[in-house]
């Protein structure tokens, strides 16, 4: 019987995961290296068949009032013109009045909040090595505590600690997909609210997104690199640099968005890649989310899919109790599928809101101008809403 299990990370994949295998009978801790719940952070959406998953959860009321509501996303042209002004679900995929957007810090309330009194939460520790003994996993922490549980799972996002202790080093499943981003937040001087504004020029993106009426922003900085900068994320001021370098512009906001980026205390730097498995499991160690098949933020479907992830892989532990192999073969299975469609809304050609080419940017234009918004709003729709989540009623807490 397959009864303990350690869970690594709590963001959104983790705390989702053990919310559903608390409710299926499992004895269930979490460990997360940092001290406490990681707040704050833009907003997330949450589409299709997540959508169900929160249901079940009994989290749509009270995420629904922490909807977002980004009303609009203003397309400026090279010179910073306007090109149009659309309702974010024509480009996302997404359905007005449905879905939901939330911050990350939020969701993770959230989910922190259904299960935080039901499963054994260690913050400010990790795991520092596994040894899986065929009948259980041995797991030392960083800590120097030593624990024995049935199974572990890794849901510590695109650079997994347990991923590169279960299955080795991550450049063998990273697919770098050609872009940096760099995020932070600075003054709202254009007086933004509940909407976002983008300026694009071939494989350069900038945008400024404003959650709500107020004094501060989200700067966005993204751009096409063919090489990922591996040295500019030891060296913060290298990323700053690399940034500032890149966007030398003096139309729009883009000379205010650099000086506030090279002052900003907040500054996030990071790489657009996704993660491609042939396998999510091996022996007694699986993962879930970002961990496994990370969509990269291009997809917008990241946090979507984790949650999808997270309650499938619980309802097939319980359905198959007493043999993980046979749950873990299942849930693969399952969502394989769902995974790489959604995988498939982020290109290496870039995205609609960060086309990498000329090409791929007067094609980007030339939907907003006319009807093919449609088209890739429906075909967008198609990959968030194409899997049935399965019913796992009939195993809850047996």
């Amino acid at each position: 019987m397959n009864r303990t299990i350690l869970i690594s990370g709590a963001s959104i994949a983790g705390p989702s995961l053990a919310y559903w295998l608390t409710r299926h009978g499992f004895e269930v801790t979490v460990v997360e290296k940092a001290s406490h719940l990681r707040g704050g952070g833009y907003p997330i959406d949450i589409r299709g068949s997540a959508r169900d998953v929160v249901e079940r959860m009994g989290l749509m009321a009270r995420l629904q009032r922490l909807h977002v509501d980004t009303r609009r996303i203003t397309f400026l042209d090279t010179d910073g013109s306007v090109l149009t002004s659309l309702r974010p679900e024509a480009v996302t995929g997404g359905a007005e009045g449905l879905d939901l957007e939330v911050r990350r810090g939020d969701l993770a309330d959230c989910l922190y909040g259904l299960v935080g009194d039901k499963a054994e939460f260690l913050f400010g520790d990790s795991i520092a090595a596994l040894d899986d003994r065929g009948g259980h996993v041995e797991v030392t922490f960083d800590s120097g505590a030593r624990r024995a549980f049935d199974l572990v799972i890794g849901a510590d996002g695109l650079h997994s600690n347990t991923r590169g202790l279960a299955f080795g080093p991550e450049e063998r499943y990273h697919r770098y997909l050609g872009f940096c981003f760099a995020v932070f937040t600075l003054p709202n001087e254009l007086g933004l609210e509940h909407e976002a504004v983008l300026w694009n020029t071939p494989g350069r993106a900038a945008a400024l997104y404003a959650q709500e009426s107020g004094d501060r922003v989200y700067g966005f900085l993204t751009f096409a690199q063919d090489e990922p900068p591996f040295a500019a994320f030891r060296i913060p001021q290298a990323q700053r640099d690399l940034v500032a370098a890149t966007f030398p512009d003096t139309v729009w906001e883009i000379p205010r968005m650099v000086a506030a980026m090279r002052e900003a205390g907040d500054l996030f730097f990071d790489i657009v890649s996704q993660i491609h498995m042939p396998a999510w499991s091996t022996g007694r160690v699986a993962l879930v989310g970002d961990a496994a098949y990370a969509t990269s933020f291009m997809s917008g479907q990241g946090s979507s899919v984790s949650l999808v992830g997270a309650y499938v892989l619980a309802g097939e532990l319980a359905t198959h109790r007493s043999d993980h192999a046979a749950a873990f073969a299942a849930y693969e299975k399952t969502i394989r599928g769902f995974v790489e469609r959604n995988q498939a809304l982020a290109t290496e050609g870039g995205s609609a809101l960060a086309p990498r080419t000329r090409r791929h940017l007067d094609a980007r234009n030339a939907m907003l101008r006319g009807d093919t918004a449609l088209r890739t709003r429906a075909e967008g729709r198609s990959a968030v809403t194409s899997l049935d989540l399965p019913d796992y009623e009939h195993v809850l807490g047996s």
